[in-house]
């Protein structure tokens, strides 16, 4: 599976993605081939580009909890896009408590692992997307960690609410996707704050969702009520870690995508930035490195893993495709001469020569 940006897509391409609209109704399914009239309307839905199976790569096996999260992750953002604007217009969000408690029932109270996928992203709905994936990863981890359920409902709605100033950036800045410079950071502070006015002014938006949202931002905000601050740091400590989890692996048109393994590694290499038990939550909360994923290792082989490692994630068990050989990476002796580098970004192994490369060889011969 490879991301393709809009302008390359090709005729005969095939979905790698289904794609709903805002009602959850399938408009195309996984494994479909691109038409050119399929390529136009992709572009007229301004995406930054498709997930495209790669040539002899099957559709992969989606289950039902799969295909649900695709398509709740559509509708949610569509919602939300309402609710953001209508705060924006000086106007009551009237379905945002709504939408929380759906958040809350689908992904805040589960007991297992779930596939999070990531969603097609454009320029103009970069920020409602954001603010979903970063609400479902907060449900999912303060799950794992068993927060209060008023707890959980108020981090919700934080993480629904956090991005609001980004929406009046100025488009220059809005566009860079969350790859600022130094001039950039300071725009952005002052949008942030702009932000937690407007929320500020909005008596149907909980105390404690605007304490999380100014913590997390490192704004003042008062109101003169006695908050649990153990409460406000812990939710924020979580969407700290939801809000760079789905920031690193999001499709960016500036750099290649990271993935889910590159962001759990970076999460927990900067322990003083990003609390162990919260990014340790997360890993309990999304499958990574599942029996079928395939890896590369740092003696460049690639492979496939067999067996998942509950205890580390990183260090599951291995089948190196080249040699047959099976890495155990638990074992202390293996890990230390083999780690996994990141996810296979490409199953096909062909040699790709560009145009001018095979001319030059034409006219040599």
């Amino acid at each position: 599976m490879i991301f393709v940006k809009s302008e390359d897509l090709k005729y005969g391409m095939r979905l790698a993605k289904p794609i709903y609209n805002k009602s959850g109704v399938l408009l195309y399914d996984r494994d479909t081939k691109l038409t050119l009239q399929g390529i136009e309307s992709v572009k007229n839905f301004g995406f930054l580009g498709l997930y495209i199976l790669e040539p002899a790569e099957p559709a992969p096996p989606m289950t039902e909890e799969d295909i649900d999260f695709e398509r709740f992750q559509t509708m949610a953002v569509f919602s939300i896009r309402e609710e953001l604007d209508s705060i924006i217009a000086g106007k009551q969000p009237g379905n945002l408590k709504r939408l929380v408690s759906a958040i809350m029932t689908n992904y805040g109270r589960l007991d297992h692992k779930i596939a999070f996928t990531q969603s097609l992203r454009s320029v103009t709905d970069y920020v409602y997307k954001h603010v979903i994936n970063t609400a479902i990863l907060s449900a999912l981890i303060s799950a794992q960690m068993k927060l209060a359920p008023v707890d959980q409902e108020e981090l919700i709605g934080a993480a629904l609410l956090h991005d609001l100033g980004k929406l009046m950036l100025p488009n220059k800045v809005r566009e860079k996707y969350d790859d600022y410079d130094t001039n950039d950071l300071i725009i952005v502070k002052k949008f942030q704050n702009d932000g937690l006015g407007l929320l500020r002014a909005e008596p149907t938006i909980d105390t404690g969702v605007k304490r999380i949202i100014s913590q997390m931002h490192k704004l003042e905000y008062s109101d003169g009520r006695g908050e649990d601050i153990g409460v406000i740091l812990r939710a924020t400590k979580i969407l700290k870690v939801a809000n760079v989890f789905d920031t690193m692996t999001c499709m960016k048109l500036s750099q290649p995508i990271k993935s889910e393994i590159a962001a759990v590694k970076y999460l927990l290499l900067n322990k003083d930035e990003y609390d162990e038990e919260v990014v340790g939550a997360l890993i309990k909360s999304i499958k990574l490195l599942t029996p079928g994923v395939c890896i590369e290792l740092t003696n460049k082989e690639k492979g496939l893993v067999i067996a998942e490692n509950p205890e580390n994630i990183l260090r599951p068990m291995v089948l190196g495709f080249s040699t047959n050989k099976i890495y155990d990476l638990s074992n202390n002796g293996v890990y230390r001469r083999y780690q996994i580098v990141d996810i296979m970004k490409t199953m096909d192994n062909r040699v790709k020569i560009d145009k001018e490369t095979l001319n030059e060889y034409l006219k040599q011969g």
